[in-house]
């Protein structure tokens, strides 16, 4: 390894977070929201693959929606 690339690695900001609060929340709050969905609809009879979409389609809603109510 080189002189000049281990110095560009100790340049980078290492304290800055991988996603911001923000979206943590939101991913968060969308990934709850799908497996309550998810759980609900195999709660009702739904078959696994149909309890399934139905959670990924919940939290695929949640996620704009969640950014829009949580707000920056």
């Amino acid at each position: 390894m080189s002189e000049s690339s281990s110095s560009r690695r100790t340049d980078q900001r290492d304290d800055e977070p991988l996603i911001s609060h923000h979206a943590a929340v939101v991913f968060l709050l969308a990934a709850v929201i799908g497996l309550l969905a998810g759980g609900l609809a195999r709660a009702a009879g739904q078959p696994w693959p149909t309890a399934v979409a139905a959670g990924l389609a919940a939290a695929g809603v949640a996620v704009p929606a969640g950014h829009r109510l949580i707000g920056s």
